[in-house]
């Protein structure tokens, strides 16, 4: 029998209020969104002044980030396992800000880029020190409840990000716009340090050995449901990535947006915000795997259409428009169901989980996203083949994850 000690699954008495809690969780969550879409007005300009000639390496801007964020991941999960959240998180923020810094100087492409890793690699605590302070208070549907919270504040940042990247492109350079992302972690660092409780339960933490650690990532390899529901936010995330990859040339380079691409962006982020209020609203009621089946199914069929339309010819943007903007609102009632059910059975080893969760989606989906972005052809048929693909194969790990079984709620409180 396993005697391991159980994390909660009620909610905890905080000592800040909720609603601080989850605005402060979602706050270092968005400094990597910010990190990612305050970019995109700025990638054609960047490339410009630095030198670079093939237009989709622009998108390496993005990616050393992602590969970063998605790597040092493994190393912050074990640490804040061991020495609690709040050491790691402030010492991975001071890496963000001092990168970002750095960053706003770059005078060649490779400097630009060994920044933006390094930045990537600092983010990563925020990832996962949000996630598993989550876990460490809060258990079941209502995790899965504040986690769609979280994601819905996390989700405003891709609605101002843009404008604010492009607004900063009319009035200064683009050197500004890392200087602004230092800036902001510099303020989000304050408030953590100053209001952020300690959230690991002392009988959880774990000795930092290699037996330890090694240990640590076995309990989470070894569960099938867990890791059944990170690879199927991987490949879901990857379709993501692809986009934000590719999303510049999409609205400026095919549609001829131009300045309206900060627009539209914000619009189509906006109602994916509204999606994870909407499931934070649902999830109570059908519960996690139910919303997320149905929600990834559908994401299945829209998919396969805007594929299959693709193959026939150009996509005009008002049915481009309404079918991505369709795989988005479905998208927010699969991440957070995704994430919840992943490290629902994993509450003893919340930092270790997060790590490979946050590893395991952000650097696989990174991987998929940019392979997904480099297959841009001024078409966006790489981009619908993406979507469709890896939907299907993301529907394969759920399948496997509940043994065939699907809407199932097999516990009432998930």
């Amino acid at each position: 029998m396993d005697q391991r000690p159980q994390a909660p699954q009620q909610e905890t008495r905080l000592p800040i209020p909720r609603w601080e809690f989850i605005a402060l969780c979602a706050a270092l969550m968005a400094l990597n969104a910010l990190a990612i879409d305050i970019m995109l007005p700025g990638l054609q300009q960047i490339g410009a002044a630095l030198g670079v000639e093939n237009p989709n390496h622009r998108q390496y801007v993005i990616t050393a980030y992602i590969i970063a964020f998605g790597i040092a991941q493994l190393g912050f999960g074990p640490i804040s396992d061991r020495y609690g959240r709040r050491g790691p998180l402030l010492i991975g923020l001071g890496i963000y800000i001092l990168a970002a810094f750095a960053a706003a100087i770059s005078t060649d492409f490779w400097t630009l880029l060994a920044c933006r890793f390094m930045q990537g690699a600092g983010a990563a605590a925020t990832r996962v020190i949000a996630i598993s302070v989550i876990r460490d208070s809060f258990g079941g549907r209502r995790m899965a409840e504040i986690m769609s919270l979280v994601f819905m504040v996390f989700m405003a940042v891709p609605v101002v990000a843009p404008g604010l990247g492009q607004i900063i492109m009319i009035f200064s350079t683009w050197h500004l716009i890392f200087a602004a992302m230092g800036g902001g972690a510099l303020l989000i660092t304050l408030w953590t340090f100053l209001r952020l409780p300690e959230t690991l339960h002392p009988e959880f933490r774990r000795a930092l050995t290699v037996q330890a650690i090694t240990g640590g990532f076995g309990i989470v390899l070894s569960d099938r449901a867990a890791l059944c529901y990170t690879l199927a936010g991987m490949f879901t995330f990857g379709a993501l990535f692809g986009f934000i990859n590719s999303a510049q040339q999409v609205y400026v380079d095919i549609y001829g947006l131009g300045a309206w691409f900060p627009v539209i962006f914000a619009a189509v982020a906006s109602l994916m915000a509204v999606s994870n209020f909407l499931n934070s609203r649902l999830v109570g009621r059908f519960g996690m795997r139910r919303l997320s089946q149905g929600a990834l199914l559908a994401f299945i069929a829209v998919s396969a259409l805007w594929f299959v339309l693709s193959l026939i010819g150009p996509v005009p943007f008002p049915i481009f428009i309404t079918l991505f903007t369709l795989d988005m609102l479905l998208f927010g009632l699969l991440g957070s169901n995704f994430n919840a059910l992943a490290m629902e059975p994993l509450g003893h080893v919340a930092g270790t989980a997060s790590s490979v969760l946050g590893f395991t989606q952000t650097f696989g989906g990174g991987v998929i996203g940019t392979f997904i972005g480099q297959m841009f052809d001024g078409t966006v048929m790489p981009l619908a083949a993406g979507f469709c693909g890896v939907s299907i194969v993301a529907f394969l790990m759920v399948v496997l994850a509940e043994r065939g079984k699907l809407f199932q709620p097999h516990n009432p409180a998930v």
